[in-house]
């Protein structure tokens, strides 16, 4: 009875949810609460199904879920807390993935770093991309497979037992006492795992945080079809007869994007290329220097993504590490660069560079000539032999415009690899997807990372593939005319409160082709204390973007995005985006991304009204 009664009302909710639950990307930081993620949202979204209240206007206003469709979104979390009903479980044991891969890995991972042996039990067959000795070699994980009849000739196993499905219905599960984690997976939608003992309920935060760093939930999109299967057995998922075509399309668009010739591969998130990258050239590392340690180099203070995953996956090989680069303030990447790469070569280790160029959130430029000759310069051992040439590794998310790797730009002649978050400018805020390609040094390399985002069952999902191919064609004209936009509120900023420090781009560095549309503002401050001036400072970054997001609503929003179609975007990286970042490293300030189309005269208006309350 129960069971029909929450069918027929998940029924409704899809009929009346928001749009922003099938569409956007981002949702507001201002109500929501990272420490309840998920559980504040089901917390008051179980008090409607109890009242039986479905109406449009009760579903928007309840918290915010996720701050990013990534980490999860509405439609997960509905569909998470049906299966978990349905199974005699807390919601917050059962998780989903896009990936069907990811989830396994989850628990190999926890299981690693716990010493704690694991088995992986199928019925039929693995999933297609699973292979078994890679993960082994690569990843450094230890496991057990065993196949077996039916799902009732599971034995005991010290450790962790991990029943995988391949079916076409996700909510087909059978939870017995044997079976530790059970992973329903899908050919189409992804995978979901259900927790199904209290005494592994320490795993949830791990299995979150693998599903946060390597890999997305799944998909809003998604997400509905499965809700729609579960409601009406007889509901059939919509094939796209223009997978091949778009995915065609979109390696057309970001070859000419980037000025490339390399293949151009497409994953479910920023962090899911990156990670499909890192894995890739341990891969790479393991066969052509075996033996030998891998120096993993990533500014402390980057996208807190980037440093949160590098660091987890050092923490799983024992000759991976992480090396900081500072790059930022009164710090120069180069600089910094040179000194690390003399000190690798030293040793004779693996230098990787992960870097964002512009750096965020600074916005700072490196000299470029003196970039490529310091990764250029052939380095010896401490043995005078030839020591690892570097791979550098790009993030290009906040100039995806800019040419660095064809064979006339600035890095044709070093290996390099460029990557961008899709949800910036490459979709306009429409989708997660992300990208990377390769200069000609690195063709190998390029195989090796597809790889690994194929192991990992990352690659971009079709509908993301669509959304790609639709945005992408405009996404230049898109960045020239959100920078118009941030040159103007900046030039706007510096005339009405110069005592504030703004970073941005200067004039010269944009007329090079450097034209992101986000800054950086460290507002003015008082105090007789370094605490007192710190204190200060914080109270007017919220004071500032709580005005603008109340003044107007329809245009300013407390939240992480950038390059979206519209508005302006406002955050703090230290509460955001550097999440994971170490506390002496974070930045407290505002960051704020500008869009191509918003009303710059009523931001200033308001922005001047901030200024004439300090």
């Amino acid at each position: 009875m129960e069971d029909k009664k929450r069918s027929e009302y998940i029924k409704n909710v899809l009929k009346k949810m928001p749009i922003g639950w099938l569409t956007t990307t981002t949702h507001r930081l201002d109500i929501y609460n990272e420490d309840l993620a998920k559980t504040q949202f089901l917390n008051q979204f179980e008090s409607l199904y109890h009242e039986n209240n479905y109406e449009r206007t009760a579903l928007h206003n309840l918290p915010t879920a996720y701050d990013y469709i990534r980490l999860g979104h509405p439609l997960s979390c509905v569909l998470e807390w049906e299966i978990a009903h349905s199974n005699t479980l807390n919601p917050e044991n059962v998780i989903s993935f896009s990936s069907r891969t990811a989830p396994i890995l989850a628990i190999l991972r926890k299981n690693l770093l716990a010493a704690k042996n694991t088995q992986i039990v199928y019925t039929n067959r693995l999933p297609d991309h699973f292979d078994a000795q890679l993960i082994k070699n690569v990843y450094g994980y230890e496991f057990e497979l065993k196949q077996v009849e039916t799902i009732e000739s599971i034995t005991d196993f010290e450790g962790s037992t991990v029943y995988i499905s391949q079916n076409d219905n996700l909510h087909d599960i059978e939870l017995i006492p044997n079976i530790d984690f059970f992973i329903s997976t899908h050919p189409q939608l992804g995978s979901i795992i259900l927790v199904n003992d209290t005494q592994d309920e320490s795993y949830i935060s791990e299995i979150q945080h693998v599903r946060r760093r390597e890999t997305i939930a799944m998909t809003p999109a998604n997400c509905l079809a499965a809700l729609n299967l579960l409601i009406d057995n007889s509901f059939v998922i919509k094939q796209d007869s223009q997978v091949n075509a778009n995915k065609t399309r979109v390696e057309t668009i970001l070859n000419e994007i980037t000025n490339t010739r390399s293949k151009a591969l497409m994953a479910s998130s920023g962090l899911s290329i990156q990670y499909a990258i890192m894995m890739g050239l341990i891969d790479s590392a393991q066969e052509q220097h075996k033996g030998k340690n891998i120096k993993f180099i990533v500014p402390p203070n980057c996208y807190g993504g980037t440093n949160d995953q590098a660091r987890r996956v050092a923490s799983c090989l024992d000759n991976v590490e992480v090396v900081d680069l500072l790059v930022d303030g009164d710090n120069d990447m180069v600089e910094s660069i040179a000194n690390i790469l003399d000190r690798i070569a030293n040793e004779d280790a693996i230098p990787y560079i992960i870097a964002e160029i512009p750096t965020n959130p600074r916005v700072e430029v490196p000299d470029l000539n003196k970039l490529k000759e310091v990764l250029s310069t052939e380095r010896r051992t401490k043995t005078d032999h030839p020591a690892i040439a570097p791979v550098f590794i790009l993030d290009q998310t906040f100039c995806p415009n800019v040419h660095f790797l064809g064979d006339e730009d600035i890095l044709s002649t070093v290996s390099s690899i460029s990557y961008a978050s899709g949800s910036k400018f490459p979709s306009g805020g429409s989708c997660t997807a992300g990208y990377c390609v390769g200069n000609k040094k690195t063709d190998a390399l390029m195989d090796k990372i597809e790889v690994h985002l194929r192991l990992c069952d990352n690659e971009a999902t079709p509908l993301q593939m669509e959304i790609l191919a639709n945005q992408l064609p405009s996404m230049n004209q898109r960045i020239t005319d959100a920078y118009k936009n941030t040159r103007e509120f900046v030039n706007f900023i510096h005339d009405v409160l110069p005592a504030a420090k703004i970073n941005f781009v200067s004039e010269g560095l944009a007329a090079e082709g450097f034209t992101p549309s986000v800054f950086s503002l460290d507002l003015p401050t008082k105090g007789s204390t370094p605490e007192e001036r710190e204190s200060y400072k914080r109270a007017l970054n919220l004071k500032l973007i709580n005005l603008m997001i109340t003044e107007i609503p329809d245009e300013s929003k407390f939240c992480v995005s950038y390059g979206q179609l519209k508005g302006c975007y406002w955050t703090i990286p230290a509460t955001s985006t550097q999440g994971t970042t170490k506390e002496g490293d974070k930045d407290y300030i505002v960051r704020v991304s500008v869009s191509p189309d918003l009303d710059l005269e009523r931001h200033k208006q308001v922005f001047l009204k901030f200024v004439e309350g300090i």
